[in-house]
């Protein structure tokens, strides 16, 4: 900093002024100082301004980095939201399990970021949740929520989103209606069954448990899953897959049977994906607002951060109904 000072032929705080944003400066100085710093490739020291000021400008993220599509643009969401606020983002891979996680957690907090965004384990509540609370780490869960209201959450409406995925089945005549859905120990997977069972209800239809398969929140067990299914002495008619990633594997088992979407069988999924229209019969989803679900994120631990002391929100935003052909609405 003192030699971008000297070059640029100002003070060391004016440097600081112009790095930090933290004063305004006149236009021509800070020209002088953005090329000094340009020509030097200076960079500043954020551990040394984190000892100054107590934080270090940054948010953590632990997530599980599957592939699923829909983690990579709710990062992509995150990741522009932080870098507009003024932060910057430091992202660790949980891996869905509950020692890679609580690891992963303890070295965002030894980077010293100042609030943490978390897509929890099945077994977080029994482990991470309740460490992060004792420490009071700012933070926010992400997708998948909690029914207590201890944190700050954002995620996609679950339970009438699926109910309403059924009920458009029933309206075409399904009277058995099977779903797909996620590994158990989840919330998400937990109120997608529970909206497969309202909406079966709304339509008059009885609960059948057989109907009910765990895809496991992959793919290759989805399709095994949609075997079992098709197996059974009265098969479904209709089936829900419960994420995008188990759409693909029940598409799999189905085109390996040989039957025909949208007429032998109906197929609508929860998550949208980009080929979901774009092959043949095009697939019927619920779509979530992704990129709204990160900014809010985003939004929230910035708020909590500001004010420790309010009162922890939780958000449920409306999914949209993408209206395709494999419903068998031909």
């Amino acid at each position: 900093m003192k030699d971008v000072a000297q070059m640029a032929g100002v003070s060391i705080t004016t440097v600081s002024h112009v790095v930090n944003s933290t004063r305004a400066v006149a236009p021509e100085t800070k020209f002088r100082v953005l090329d000094a710093i340009e020509r030097t490739g200076y960079t500043g020291d954020a551990i040394a301004r984190s000892l100054v000021t107590g934080g270090t400008r940054s948010l953590g993220v632990a997530i599980s980095l599957v592939a699923n599509p829909y983690f990579g643009e709710l990062i992509q969401a995150i990741e522009h939201e932080t870098t507009k606020s003024g932060y910057t983002l430091v992202l660790t891979d949980t891996h869905d399990e509950q020692a890679t996680e609580q690891s992963a957690v303890r070295t965002l907090r030894s980077r010293r970021v100042d609030g943490l965004i978390l897509t929890p384990s099945p077994r977080a509540a029994g482990t991470v949740l309740p460490e992060l609370k004792q420490l009071g780490i700012p933070m926010v869960l992400v997708d998948r929520l909690t029914v207590g209201t201890d944190f700050d959450q954002v995620g996609p409406e679950n339970v009438h989103s699926t109910s309403a995925l059924v009920q458009h089945l029933a309206e075409l005549g399904h009277k058995r209606i099977g779903i797909i859905s996620g590994a158990d120990g989840l919330a998400t997977t937990s109120e997608r069954v529970l909206g497969y069972r309202l909406g079966l209800g709304r339509s008059g239809l009885s609960w059948d448990e057989a109907l009910v398969q765990s895809g496991e929140s992959a793919a290759e067990p989805a399709a095994a899953a949609l075997g079992r299914l098709l197996d059974l002495d009265n098969p479904p008619t209709a089936v829900v897959a419960g994420n995008n990633v188990m759409l693909s594997g029940v598409l799999h088992e189905a085109r390996r049977r040989d039957l025909k979407i949208g007429r032998e069988l109906a197929v609508v999924g929860y998550d949208d994906v980009e080929w979901a229209d774009l092959i043949d019969p095009p697939i019927t989803t619920m779509a979530q607002p992704i990129a709204e679900i990160g900014r809010t994120a985003v939004r929230m631990l910035l708020n909590r951060i500001a004010d420790p002391s309010r009162q922890p929100t939780t958000a449920r935003l409306q999914p949209t109904l993408m209206h395709r052909n494999s419903c068998g609405c031909l």
